[in-house]
């Protein structure tokens, strides 16, 4: 089971970009949804304020744009907490999914679907980005500003950027997703330089706040796929959401990556509890009343953000820290965006910063 079929209601598209292969794809599969042909992307977005729920409604349009900056940039990280060091590729931007929690909710300054269909820029920038020696190595994924697979089926991202990276020894690429289209992925050559990540959380989480996800043993299924075709596989527990009950439906969770994907598989899992910022916060309680997240202990963190008392995300990173280690010793187990001094009490040791985290992650899939 996959997220349900995307199909627009209503296709904008960029003059500069509407003679380009890409959007000549995407036009021929949805042949009978309207298109209109514009210069300025305000004509895209223009009637969604009269909607009851303009979030809602952007995501049923799609703008086929030109990606006129860059499309790869560093992770954001924040000052106090210690990034992975990531750099992200940006090939569309937001999601159909529409998760509670999701920040691209506050963040999206156009609140619809947009792929990008200059990807000759892409390639271009991407060698000249490989071979400007910032780093001897670099991570590099497509799971920021929207779910790295969850329109898939239609955009075939993945099946370039895998063939892409099959044959370079110093980087590597992250699909990150809530979702089970693999298909494409699984006959492709990769060449071992992908990695197909999984967010995982426990089925009430799915339930109530993920509800256009597919269930989490679907997700497993999904990477169990993957492992069998070879790919590096991640997990990624973010949010962690605390709710009565939380140990056992997390430990459950722990407890099924290791009877679907081998231990040797698998090239990290991080650990990260629900923030978001505080104009989400009432976001959330208008477009999903029905969401209890907004209503834990939520305190402004260093960065601003609405994160759980330090004592509460210090308890679920040390539970679901032990959990996987008592399966797996080997499994490189890290934190997303926290500080030196909750790493130092919920795993008894710190990388100190982002360069030393950031090579930690390398080694893991370094050739």
């Amino acid at each position: 089971m996959g997220t349900k079929e995307f199909i627009p209601e209503r296709i904008f598209v960029e003059r500069s970009v509407e003679d380009l292969p890409f959007t000549a794809e995407l036009l021929d599969q949805w042949s009978t949804v309207p298109v209109k042909v514009i210069d300025d992307t305000r004509e895209a977005v223009q009637n969604l304020s009269s909607e009851p729920d303009p979030i809602r409604a952007g995501k049923r349009l799609l703008l086929i744009a030109q990606q006129r900056g860059s499309f790869i940039k560093l992770c954001p990280g924040t000052k106090n907490y210690i990034c992975c060091g990531y750099r992200i590729i940006n090939l569309a931007t937001n999601c159909n999914l529409d998760c509670t929690y999701c920040i691209l909710q506050s963040y999206l300054t156009i609140p619809i679907l947009v792929a990008y269909a200059n990807l000759e820029d892409l390639t271009s920038q991407l060698d000249n980005f490989l071979a400007s020696g910032q780093s001897d190595f670099y991570r590099l994924g497509t799971g920021e500003l929207t779910d790295s697979l969850s329109l898939d089926p239609v955009f075939h991202h993945a099946r370039q950027l895998i063939g892409y990276f099959a044959d370079k020894s110093n980087a590597i690429l992250e699909l990150k997703t809530k979702t089970t289209h693999v298909e494409d992925l699984l006959h492709m050559r990769h060449g071992g330089r992908t990695v197909v990540s999984w967010s995982l959380n426990t089925d009430s989480v799915v339930q109530k706040e993920e509800k256009e996800a597919p269930p989490v043993r679907d997700r497993l299924k999904a990477a169990r796929r993957c492992d069998q075709a070879g790919y590096r596989i991640g997990f990624h527990f973010d949010p962690l959401i605390e709710f009565p009950g939380w140990e056992k439906e997390y430990r459950q969770v722990v407890d099924g990556i290791f009877q679907y994907v081998d231990p040797k598989a698998i090239a990290w899992i991080s650990l990260g509890a629900l923030r978001y910022p505080p104009e989400l916060d009432e976001i959330i309680r208008r477009r999903h009343p029905q969401s209890k997240i907004v209503l834990g202990e939520l305190f402004p963190g260093d960065d601003g953000k609405l994160r759980y008392f330090k004592p509460i995300r210090v308890e679920m990173f040390r539970k679901l820290h032990t959990w996987i280690k008592e399966h797996d010793p080997g499994v490189f187990v890290y934190l997303c965006m926290e500080s030196d001094q909750v790493w130092r009490q919920a795993f008894g040791w710190s990388p100190g910063n982002m360069a030393t985290l950031s090579r930690l992650l390398d080694r893991r899939v370094q050739p």
